[in-house]
């Protein structure tokens, strides 16, 4: 007998409802925190600390977040999660309005944002493997993976114009959203109960767990390895370049802003075309196809300069990486053992977050001493390199191979 569709799961179409509102409910969010710092204080510094402390929070939590997952009943975990952050939320609701909001408070805000975050990703991650069949999983990933894709593409836009409006809007409107994701995910029937563990919750083997049966495998440690964390690193800093150079400077907000709406439209359509794009290829060919069309994007932003170029090859680039992207979780997804998958999901994220900071940064930094031409070059054969590795590589061409759980 054929699967239930996911147009007609209801656990799914609960999980999937549930995820969208608290996820559009954090994009609105993420652009009007820094504003209203911006706002209270006038210090562009102070504004971009709650980057740094969101980032600096979800690396310390995510492996600790991934043992939560594994330990306690995932559905109940979200709603746990869900009734944190709307307490959060419903604290800075109450400070804007009364007219005073402490950078203290919004940076606490921000750090359980993140830590909360690194909790709920995981256990949504596993009860999404309990609703849906393993047949089902890429298509699942991918329309989840298109949900975010969507928030993120109107969360910031929207929360611009409600923040400009009245500054409490954007928070109330987050509150509104988990309100009802909460009662989306308790709605859902579908129980995903870890296996009883014995010990204690946050030993060393138990947070590294995850990373123990990455390493093991030799074809997803070389796709994480290469992938997660090379191209994830060369990619960050190849989208800050790109977005300098195409808004000359800053002096051009049109340049930049279609490079970014034209990569965030690339990632929806990646996410939409993963189910048919990953029926004809492997993970493996996914991820070196979207590897070589970054090196050869670096190779072109070499000669050409004009916005809507680079936005459309941005656009390639975003929409091949989430194909990619959505093969190679599903499969990490698919393979680890059903007690271990809140730490497998966390130790992947743990490592491509871990680099992802240093992008930007070390982008800046070579396009400040060598210019964009040289910059860009350099980019390429960086990315060319992690493409080469990812092509050749043993590991990857034999694909994953079953082996027991370590």
């Amino acid at each position: 007998m054929d699967p239930t569709p996911l147009s007609r799961n209801r656990d799914f179409r609960l999980l999937w409802a549930g995820g969208l509102l608290a996820s559009l409910g954090s994009q609105l969010a993420s652009i009007a925190l820094p504003l209203l710092v911006l706002r209270e204080t006038g210090s562009a510094a102070r504004a971009g600390a709650i980057g740094t402390v969101s980032v600096g929070a979800l690396l310390i939590t995510t492996l600790p977040g991934g043992v939560l997952a594994d330990r306690i009943e995932r559905r109940r975990l979200m709603r746990i999660c869900d009734v944190l952050s709307l307490l959060a939320v419903a604290a800075l609701v109450v400070a804007v309005l009364r007219g005073h909001t402490p950078l203290p408070l919004v940076l606490l805000v921000a750090a359980a944002g993140a830590l909360i975050s690194s909790v709920y990703g995981p256990a949504a991650g596993a009860l999404l493997r309990a609703v849906v069949p393993t047949g089902q999983a890429r298509e699942a990933s991918s329309r989840m993976q298109a949900r975010g894709a969507a928030a993120r593409l109107a969360g910031p836009l929207g929360g611009g114009a409600l923040f400009a409006w009245h500054p409490v809007l954007p928070f109330l409107a987050e509150g509104v959203g988990l309100l009802l994701s909460t009662v989306c995910v308790a709605l859902i029937r579908t129980r995903a109960k870890p296996a009883t563990t014995g010990g204690p919750a946050f030993s060393r083997a138990e947070l590294t767990a995850g990373l123990a049966f990455l390493w093991h495998r030799p074809y997803l440690r070389t796709l994480l390895l290469v992938f997660g964390l090379g191209m994830n690193f060369a990619f960050s800093a190849l989208m800050f370049t790109t977005l300098a150079v195409a808004s000359d400077g800053g002096r051009s907000g049109l340049g930049g802003g279609t490079v970014v709406s034209c990569t965030a439209a690339g990632a929806l359509a990646g996410a939409l075309l993963a189910p048919r794009l990953a029926a004809r290829a492997r993970d493996g060919s996914l991820v070196a196809l979207a590897c070589w069309a970054c090196a050869l994007t670096a190779g072109v932003l070499v000669l050409t300069r004009a916005p809507l170029v680079i936005g459309l090859l941005c656009a390639v680039c975003m929409c091949l990486s989430t194909v990619a992207s959505i093969g190679f979780v599903s499969g990490m997804l698919t393979a680890a053992p059903p007690d271990r998958i809140g730490r497998v999901q966390s130790a992947a994220g743990f490592l491509s977050t871990l680099v992802q900071p240093f992008g930007p940064l070390v982008g800046g930094v070579l396009l400040g001493s060598l210019g964009g031409t040289r910059t860009f070059a350099l980019l390429a054969l960086a990315i060319a390199l992690c493409a080469a590795v990812v092509t050749w590589a043993p590991p990857v061409r034999r694909g994953p191979v079953l082996s027991p759980a370590v």
